[in-house]
């Protein structure tokens, strides 16, 4: 009796064995990007403007079973973008009229690893990323939370809406991946060898840069018109210079004006002698031949220019006209500047 019923239940377990160690068909690991903004806004005119933006990889792996694993090693790569030139190091943007704004992209927060692209001759470095996750009988994945660290170092800026797309061939991904039935695959060698498969994927997250330089104008430094000593009356011209310096943004176009002081008659300026009731008549131009009067209406007697990023010089030509008789004594008036941008 005993006999007859193992050798009925011997054929089940054998079959039951057999399942168990019976080889499950493996599946191809897939990885994908979204794609980020790097968006700088106004950018500082005076110092260095940092920002960052994250995206998401997700790599996916489906059709195993039991207690799978998988191990990704990925190469995510940036070239220098379809406004970048060949430029990698320092990257640039173009705005509207072509002019370049210096820009980098970075893989660490204290941006000291340039993100560059596997295999580039100028920055041979990709950010590399390692997934490592469990693929269970319905499928398993990872997502990891990329930054790219951006950084518009300090520069001669030119007014304007700057940007940089990178689509296309600028940006790929390259990985290779290990999986298992049992226990913990192994990491490929690198991103493009070793494992069991992977694939090079181009155009994998596109994106753009961009930033905003406004026009504007600072800096001022003015210097004092001093006429000097008269003895006696005044019988001859005196004419002496002062000097309006700023810094603009490039192609920041503006206009500098002076006012008629504190003491004009009408339009002429006058100096006055402290606080009492004498004056002495000066003028301010434009030009060193004295003939075009410096005024603070704009288009028809100020002064027009356009920034170049570096300071600026202005000159303002003084004179003291002949045939005047004032009593001795110190004689002063202050000039308001206007400079609209």
């Amino acid at each position: 009796m005993n006999q007859y019923l193992l050798s009925s239940l011997l054929p089940s377990l054998l079959l039951f064995v057999c399942a168990i160690f019976a080889p499950a068909a493996k599946a191809a690991t897939n990885c994908s990007a979204t794609a980020p903004s790097v968006t700088f806004g106004s950018v500082s005119l005076t110092g260095t403007t940092e920002v960052s933006a994250t995206f998401q990889v997700t790599c996916s792996t489906f059709g195993l079973a039991l207690l799978a694993n998988a191990k990704v090693r990925m190469c995510l790569n940036i070239n220098d973008g379809v406004s970048g030139g060949g430029n990698f190091n320092p990257r640039r943007m173009l705005n509207g009229t072509g002019d370049p704004l210096q820009f980098q992209l970075y893989t660490d927060a204290a941006r000291s690893q340039i993100w560059g692209s596997r295999g580039n001759s100028t920055v041979p470095n990709p950010r590399l990323a390692d997934f490592d996750y469990s693929v269970p009988v319905l499928g398993g994945s990872q997502v990891m939370t990329i930054t790219i660290y951006g950084r518009v170092p300090t520069q001669t800026l030119v007014a304007g809406n700057y940007t940089n797309v990178f689509s296309g061939t600028h940006t790929s991904i390259d990985y290779r991946y290990n999986e298992t039935l049992l226990g913990n695959a192994t990491y490929p060698a690198s991103c493009v060898s070793g494992g069991i498969g992977g694939a090079t994927v181009s155009a994998a997250f596109p994106f753009s840069a961009s930033a905003t330089v406004p026009p504007d104008c600072r800096a001022y430094t003015t210097s004092d018109l001093d006429f000097g000593s008269v003895a006696g009356p005044i019988t001859g011209s005196i004419d002496q210079t002062s000097s309006i310096s700023m810094t603009c943004t490039g192609r920041t176009a503006w206009n500098v004006g002076l006012d008629d002081g504190l003491n004009a008659s009408g339009n002429i300026r006058r100096m006055r002698q402290g606080a009492t009731a004498n004056h002495v008549n000066y003028e301010l131009y434009r030009d060193s031949a004295r003939a075009n009067r410096w005024g603070n209406a704009i288009g028809t007697d100020t002064v027009p220019g356009t920034g170049t990023g570096v300071a600026q010089t202005l000159t303002v030509h003084g004179r003291l006209p002949a045939a005047q008789n004032a009593p001795a004594g110190n004689y002063s008036d202050t000039i308001t500047v206007t400079i609209t941008y």
